[in-house]
């Protein structure tokens, strides 16, 4: 029975015959470069850092759309939210303060660096008049519902 030899890296993601197996990757500032084992060198891009994804609960009054999140260890010159009628974004960064180095950790779950979260509203908000609050870690954002309904009556002006 003939064995079947295994793809290489380059084959498997290509489809395609014969390629170079990489030996190794080095870093090269904005780019990684990966060497074959034939010489030939290959530049494949860095990956820019990922922002975290803000946890939030969303949920209405009758007359808000309230968002919460929790933001504890985030400055408020660090926050920024952003709102149209129909949508807000929250981005950040929550800064890493410690006295340890990596090797004296037991765990390490907190979540450090920039995140953002963009969340499309159910019904469109009055945004002149939207409030956000932070108090011990939790970011609260009121948003009050646009009422379509609403009537207005003018005074006609004779000149």
């Amino acid at each position: 029975m003939a064995t079947k030899e295994k793809k290489s890296i380059f084959e498997w993601l290509t489809g395609g015959g014969e390629a170079d197996t990489f030996d190794e990757i080095e870093s090269g500032g904005s780019s990684y470069v990966a060497v074959s084992k034939t010489g030939a060198a290959t530049a494949l891009p860095v990956e820019e850092e990922e922002a975290g994804e803000l946890a939030v609960d969303v949920y209405q009054t009758p007359t808000h759309i309230i968002i919460k999140a929790m933001i504890a260890g985030v400055r408020p010159e660090d926050l920024d939210v952003s709102i149209t009628r129909d949508m807000v974004t929250v981005r950040g960064k929550r800064e890493r303060h410690t006295e340890g180095t990596a090797g004296d950790f037991f765990f390490q779950e907190l979540y450090w660096g920039s995140f953002s979260r963009t969340i499309s509203l159910p019904q469109e908000v009055e945004i002149e008049d939207a409030e956000a609050s932070e108090k011990h870690g939790l970011l609260i954002i009121r948003l009050p519902k646009l009422d379509k309904g609403r009537q207005a009556k003018l005074k006609v002006k004779s000149n």
